[in-house]
Order: C-alpha cells, then structure tokens, then sequence
C-alpha cells in the first residue's frame, strides 16, 4: 500500500469521525443529509460484501467494518435518537436520492467487469458513491451558512476522493500499468461534484470567515 492510499484512507476515516463528534458533541445534526449517510451506509455494505468471502489483511478488515459501523451509527442518531433527530432539517434534505440507487443499479447491470452478483454490487457501489453526496450538496446550498465541522466534513470526503485518484496514477505507473475506467470514471465523476464547494471553502478559509454559498 503506498502513501496516497494511506492518507486517503485515513482522510475518509477523518471525515466520518469528524461528523460523528459533531453530532454526539453538539446533539445536533443540523446542515447534515441523511439521505446522503443512508446512501453511504449503501455504498459500504454492497462494496465490502466480501468480507464474508475474501481476507486480505487485519488492516482491510478493520478499516472496513469502522466505516459500516460509524456510518451506521451516525443514521441511527439522526433517525432514532430522541434529542439529535428533531434537529435534522427534513423539510430542506428533500433530494430523491432514490433515483441515484435505481439509475446505478441499472448502470451496475449494464457496464461492469464480471456478471456476477459480488461483481455487480461492487460496481454498483462505485457508482453510487460518486454521486451520494448531491443530497448533501444541495441542502448545504439551501441552508446558505454551514458551520466549520459540518463544511471540514465535506472538505475531507473530497480530498479522500483527490487522494484516490492520486494514488490511482501513481499505481498506474508503478504497479498495473492500465487503467481501470469503472472506478476511474466514477472517482473523476466524485471529485467534480466538488468543485464549487472547494472553490468556497477555500474562499471562506482565506478570509477567516464562516463559510458561506452562493443561492
């Protein structure tokens, strides 16, 4: 495993450990979709099927059910805790992230190495991560001002994705000497979405200021 790998990993870990005292800490998940964490508790749970069927090392395993469980977890406080739920802002979070699952799952079936059900939802699962975090984005823009944790949150999950595609080029030329387009593809897709959200939580950081998005 190089570098790039280890510090996207841990990158992505921080994210979720970063919303996760937020909202343990503050009682509050406001400015926070649940619909974008119930999509990545998705993600995790169809792309690490196999740890029932394949070890690969005590890292791998460890890291894998961290990210299922805290996922989880964070789902269980926004939708069950009896203080944290009535902050979630439910009218604001209203993207059919529904349609995200059905439109992978057909591109899962259509485009994907293997025709296998392991396969399939592996490769569903990357597709769908790269576009979990649109309910997340568009409540952020309907909300305007995002606190410093919930915008650190968002930052993270983008830098693990720049992390990724770094590491991807540099096994692309030490390692495997091809590219892999599936995963590939739906990084780039991924690390896009992001743009604009970087553009103004750099903007925001410069100035020392709370920040904010445009309508």
């Amino acid at each position: 495993m190089n570098l790039f790998r280890l510090a996207g990993d841990f990158t992505h870990l921080l994210s979720i450990v970063v919303l996760f005292l937020k909202i343990r800490t503050t009682k509050s998940c406001a400015g926070i979709s649940l619909k974008t964490q119930e999509l990545y508790v998705l993600v995790f749970i169809t792309r690490y099927l196999d740890l029932f069927t394949k070890y690969y090392s005590f890292y791998n395993t460890v890291m894998k059910l961290i990210f299922i469980g805290t996922t989880g977890s964070i789902v269980w406080y926004m939708r069950y805790h009896k203080v944290v739920k009535q902050t979630y802002n439910k009218d604001q979070d209203t993207f059919r992230h529904y349609f995200l699952v059905l439109i992978c799952i057909l591109l899962a079936l259509l485009i994907h190495h293997e025709f296998t059900v392991i396969e399939v939802l592996w490769t569903f699962s990357l597709y769908l991560e790269a576009v979990a975090i649109l309910p997340q984005l568009v409540l952020l823009q309907r909300s305007r001002n995002i606190d410093n944790l919930t915008g650190n949150y968002v930052f993270l999950l983008g830098a693990y994705r720049a992390l990724y595609i770094i590491n991807w080029i540099y096994r692309y030329f030490t390692e495997i000497h091809k590219i892999r387009w599936i995963p590939w593809v739906s990084g780039l897709v991924q690390t896009a979405l992001y743009a604009d959200f970087f553009y103004y939580y750099m903007k925001s950081w410069k100035n020392h200021e709370m920040l904010k998005l445009p309508a």
